[in-house]
């Protein structure tokens, strides 16, 4: 299995003018943090989990120039603001994409695109089929899925597992049996927004702790705002098997 970071970002950490933070000012390209999101290669499938505002950048980034289907965590913007350009893949592939997500969040797809699936749809309008994810494993050609019921602040969201990976975003409470469905992962990618405490995220502590839980022989985290701090400061505090990601990281499973 190819896993590919596309994102390590959140809205809090894209740099603008008015920000003057040592990272938002940083040279360094693992500072530099696109919204986040991650690509699976499995058995010839190819499938992206979330698809914020960056999604047709770091398609390009990264020439992924097949793509099977998007898996969604939750309906916030961020995660959901690309699927417009799914419709590059409908020219390509000649055929709709598969959009897998819990009902509340495909009604929101729905929301947020309507030109997408009204009745008379414009030439040219994305091709998206909306298929709910099951509070049950699944599979999406070969590939199974379990999905990891979590909390992000009171919204529900979703991390998923497939073989010996896991991955969790945007949450800052899982319930102990949800959190067991992770246990045995060789590699864990799971949400850590900055040091002090927040109310909808894991904070750098408290996801240190679930991995220390998990055990896994690697972790990496995501979802890191610019209040983290520098990749490189970070990094040089961490125990030895967890690690600040970066977009663009690569990771065989």
């Amino acid at each position: 299995m190819e896993i590919i970071v596309l994102g390590t970002g959140t809205s809090q950490g894209i740099p603008v003018i008015a920000c003057q933070c040592a990272v938002c000012l940083s040279s360094d390209p693992y500072d530099s943090r696109l919204r986040t999101s991650l690509l699976i290669r499995e058995a010839g499938t190819t499938m992206c989990i979330d698809a914020g505002p960056d999604f047709r950048q770091q398609m390009l980034s990264n020439a992924v120039n097949k793509l099977d289907a998007v898996l969604i965590t939750h309906g916030h913007k961020d995660h959901t603001g690309g699927l417009d350009d799914v419709r590059a893949y409908n020219w390509v592939h000649q055929k709709p994409m598969d959009i897998y997500a819990r009902e509340s969040v495909t009604e929101i797809v729905k929301r947020e695109f309507p030109y997408a699936f009204g009745e008379n749809k414009y030439p040219g309008a994305p091709q998206i089929i909306l298929r709910k994810i099951p509070y049950e494993d699944f599979t999406i050609g070969p590939v199974r899925f379990i999905p990891i019921e979590a909390m992000h602040g009171k919204l529900p969201v979703l991390g998923f597992r497939t073989g010996g990976f896991s991955y969790l975003t945007d949450a800052s409470y899982i319930e102990s049996r949800e959190l067991d469905k992770m246990k045995g992962s060789k590699v864990v990618i799971i949400n850590a927004l900055r040091h002090q405490k927040h109310h909808s995220h894991f904070s750098l502590g408290e996801a240190v702790d679930i991995i220390h839980y998990l055990q896994p022989e690697r972790a990496y985290l995501t979802h890191i705002s610019h209040q983290m701090g520098l990749h490189r400061e970070v990094q040089q505090g961490l125990p030895e098997n967890i690690f600040l990601g970066y977009d663009g990281l690569r990771i065989n499973v």
